[in-house]
Order: structure tokens, then C-alpha cells, then sequence
């Protein structure tokens, strides 16, 4: 896997994915994945990679002062923005495939759209399970396919037309695990037979086309792979390209479904 496919962004794409990301994308999923992990104060959680600590954030405010979280991530970018925006939560650097952490330490744990970068998926699973107490619960969210999701489907077409496969696939990796089926071998080639897929919807919305193909381009793997010239050329092309998902208020609102995979252990 080269960078784009493990979605590894530099320290300045870390803070335009905080700041424009969450909001267009992540933040309505937090509170529907520490539903299905069945959160509850007091509890133990762990959030594997956990970029810049949203699910985190969100499993914090349920676990209360009585409960625990740690985030793990390998991109220390990430990290520097989570240790920033919530310095109560325990912020580590690692990798999924090899967890810093003892055995059946925690009550759940959850990943929200990481699942798809690990150099070794089925590794990183068992991991999860691993660290997880008899009983505890994981949930791990995956969004859809890209043929599901027209506007990344869109923007991805653009990028191939415009600048080639390689830079094309830095978008389409995201979306690598959206068949039920290979995401239920996978699940249960990690030793975990029982896992439950759900499928939900949702939106992603961006203030204006220029604000999202900014927040894809600097925010993500992406940023290393264009230069200024190339973005000025993406941003005049994205204005025709684009221009179906733009509502009637001129924001930008398009399919964005989500996989939610759950197991007891």
C-alpha cells in the first residue's frame, strides 16, 4: 500500500481535516457508532485510528468522569490536533496490526473510517478483539461503495480525466470496502463469525463546490500529490463537473453511506 491508500496526510492536512472534514462528513457518524458499540458511563473505550479524536470526543461525553478513553493512531499530525482539541482523553501513536496495549483492557472499542487503510486489515481485527474484555462489544464503521456515493464517485471521474489512475485511487480508497459480503469474510476471516453489517444513510454537505474540493484536496492524502497550479485547474473544472450536487442555497449535498459492523466477544 502506498501513502494515499494507508490515508496518511501531512500535519497541515490535519487541521484542514479537522476544521472542514467533521463537519461536512464525520461528526453526524460519532454519535451513531457509540450507539451501536452500546456506550455507557463508566465504561473503558478504546478508538482505533482515531484521527483527530471525534468518535473519541463523543465516546468521552458518554463515558463520563467515572469512565476512560484512549485514541490511537498512527499519524502523529492527527495527534497533535486531538491532544489540542481534547487533552482529558489519552492520545497514543500506534499501529491497528500492533496495539500498545495489554490484553482485555476495555468494555468496547470502536474505528470509525479507518478500517480501509490498515496495511493488514484481518491483523488490526483481531487486535481490536484482543484488547477487548469477555463480553465488550466493538463497532466499526466503513463507508459504502463509491458507485453508492455519486459525489465522490464524480469527483474521483474528475481526477482521473484531469490528472491520471494515480491520483484518482488517493479518493477511491476510501470506499475499497463497501461490499457486504468481502467486509463479512473479512470480519470473519479475523476469527469473528458473528459480526452484524448495518447500512445507513447520510449526507455530505459542503458550504460551496470550491469549499469541498479545498477540504478533499488539503485535506487529505491528496495534498502531497497536487500542486497549486494542478488545484487551480481542478477548482475551475470541479465548477462545471460538480455542479449537479449543488442545492437549491448553492451548499453542496450528496449520498454518503456508511457500513456499521458490530460483535460481541
Amino acid at each position: 500500500m502506498n501513502e494515499s491508500e494507508k490515508g496518511q496526510v501531512n500535519r497541515s492536512a490535519a487541521e484542514v481535516y479537522e476544521e472542514f472534514f467533521l463537519p461536512a462528513l464525520f461528526q453526524q457518524w460519532a454519535s451513531q457508532v457509540a450507539d451501536a458499540a452500546g456506550i455507557q458511563p463508566g465504561q473503558r473505550v478504546l478508538d482505533v485510528a482515531c484521527g483527530t479524536g471525534v468518535l473519541a470526543r463523543a465516546v468521552a461525553d458518554r463515558v463520563g468522569p467515572s469512565g476512560a478513553v484512549i485514541g490511537v493512531d498512527l499519524n502523529d499530525g492527527m495527534l497533535a490536533v486531538a491532544q489540542r482539541q481534547a487533552q482529558h482523553i489519552e492520545w497514543r501513536q500506534g499501529r491497528a496490526e500492533a496495539l500498545p496495549l495489554d490484553n482485555g483492557q476495555f468494555d468496547a472499542v470502536v474505528s470509525q473510517f479507518g478500517l480501509m487503510f490498515f496495511e493488514d486489515r484481518r491483523a488490526a481485527l483481531q487486535e481490536m478483539m484482543r484488547v477487548l474484555r469477555p463480553g465488550g462489544r466493538m463497532a466499526v464503521a466503513v463507508w459504502d461503495s463509491l458507485e453508492r456515493t455519486p459525489g465522490y464517485a464524480a469527483m474521483t471521474d474528475l481526477l482521473r480525466q484531469l490528472f491520471g489512475e494515480q491520483i484518482a485511487v488517493a479518493l477511491h480508497a476510501p470506499f475499497v470496502l463497501g461490499d457486504t459480503q468481502a467486509l463479512r469474510d473479512l470480519f470473519a476471516g479475523a476469527g469473528i463469525p458473528n459480526a452484524q453489517i448495518t447500512t445507513r444513510d447520510g449526507t455530505a454537505r459542503f458550504p460551496s463546490i470550491q469549499s469541498w474540493v479545498y477540504t478533499d484536496i488539503k485535506g487529505w492524502t491528496l495534498a502531497d500529490m497536487i500542486d497549486d497550479a494542478q488545484f487551480e485547474r481542478l477548482l475551475q473544472e470541479a465548477g462545471r463537473a460538480l455542479q449537479p450536487f449543488v442545492t437549491a442555497d448553492g451548499t453542496v449535498a450528496f449520498s454518503a453511506p456508511a457500513h456499521i459492523v458490530t460483535a460481541t466477544k
